[in-house]
């Protein structure tokens, strides 16, 4: 059943420019306004495969160091103080087997003064594992985990309960199309702050 609603999506797609799925859209859409070209210069921290997140904010491949777990905990980063010019996470925060903060702090410790930290995580969303699930964030929750660390530039979340028959009908991962008059563009795009699926926080260390 799954394989005959997917290609009637994609039959009512067909030819439209297309971003990323449901759960991203909106979300990536928002952060994206803050991409800048980043002098070459400039490092960031990519933790657990969120090189797509680093590229949203304008960084190159030249410029990620992307590290990932097992191998490298976010809980004891292997880096040296002040080492990153911007760390990122995506999708991250809810699989740390371990304190939220603790996580944090390791993000900022390792970030240069007047640098810059995004992480994407979720709230309301099924069980899933990579490899197991044990948190869930609201924006006020991150803005709690964050502003000791940091000015807030950016806290928020997006979903709404129309996503959710969407999903239920194995479409979470297929495209959004970019056509505004689209009816899938407007379930990937409207908000209901009391009901969100991802969150993200943007945010600087200061200077001093």
């Amino acid at each position: 059943m799954n394989s005959i609603i997917t290609a009637f999506y994609k039959l009512l797609t067909l030819g439209l420019s297309k971003g990323a799925h449901i759960t991203r859209y909106s979300m990536y859409r928002h952060i994206s306004k803050y991409s800048e070209l980043r002098s070459g210069d400039l490092k960031v921290l990519s933790i657990s495969n969120s090189e797509n997140l680093a590229k949203l904010i304008g960084f190159t491949d030249e410029q990620i160091t992307n590290v990932s777990y097992p191998e490298v905990n976010i809980l004891h980063l292997p880096f040296q103080d002040q080492e990153f010019d911007a760390v990122v996470s995506d999708q991250v925060l809810e699989h740390i087997e371990g304190d939220p903060h603790l996580a944090i702090n390791e993000t900022f410790r390792v970030l240069k003064p007047h640098g810059i930290a995004l992480h994407t995580t979720c709230f309301i969303n099924p069980v899933h594992g990579c490899p197991n699930d044990y948190w869930r964030f609201t924006p006020d929750a991150l803005n709690l985990l964050v502003k000791p660390h940091a000015d807030i530039l950016d806290v928020g979340g997006w979903g709404n309960l129309y996503a959710w028959p969407f999903i239920l009908l194995g479409l979470r991962h297929e495209p959004i199309p970019n056509a505004r008059w689209h009816p899938f563009h407007w379930i990937a795009t409207h908000n209901d702050l009391d009901w969100p699926i991802v969150t993200w926080i943007l945010a600087r260390k200061p200077s001093a």
